[in-house]
């Protein structure tokens, strides 16, 4: 599986721990207060120690949610982008382990329209604790990282089957 090209553009600043996940190195950047940056990066990338404690937190914590789905992040976050990014992603957060919305379902909440809660979800720079990967089309899995098929969808697939929230597509 190469993701190479799933990762956005991200500042040059080092990755603070790199975590290796079945799916992705997990790339986590840490502001030494919160969690800035969760990203997927390619399977050949090297695991990386933690840099600062709150890298640590963040490597467990990813660490146990790969072996129990169920489990709650703590790790302190600092997620940047637009106001209507960080709503979206608010109410990403708000969505249970094993469950799924689709992009209707919180438009309608939002008060938005299901391509802007897309771009949203695409825009998440601090995955899998902010599980943009349980946003679903109506009829398909939808889309996943700005991509409508290819590894990201594979890694989509993936964390849903994992949480037992595949939906019947």
């Amino acid at each position: 599986m190469t993701v190479t090209r799933l990762v956005r553009h991200m500042p040059h600043e080092p990755w603070s721990a790199k975590l290796c996940a079945p799916f992705a190195v997990l790339g986590i950047r840490s502001d030494g207060c919160h969690i800035t940056d969760i990203a997927f990066l390619p399977l050949k990338e090297k695991e990386a120690a933690p840099a600062d404690a709150l890298s640590e937190q963040a490597v467990r914590e990813l660490t146990r949610y790969l072996d129990d789905p169920q489990f709650a992040f703590t790790v302190p976050i600092l997620p940047r982008g637009t106001l209507f990014q960080q709503r979206v992603w608010e109410a990403l957060q708000a969505i249970p382990a094993s469950s799924t919305r689709t992009y209707g379902e919180l438009a309608k909440t939002l008060k938005s329209a299901p391509r802007a809660v897309g771009g949203a979800c695409g825009a998440n720079p601090v995955v899998l604790v902010i599980p943009c990967h349980r946003v679903v089309a109506q009829r398909s899995l939808g889309g996943f990282m700005h991509a409508g098929d290819g590894e990201p969808l594979h890694i989509k697939r993936w964390l849903l089957k994992h949480e037992n929230a595949l939906p019947g597509v």
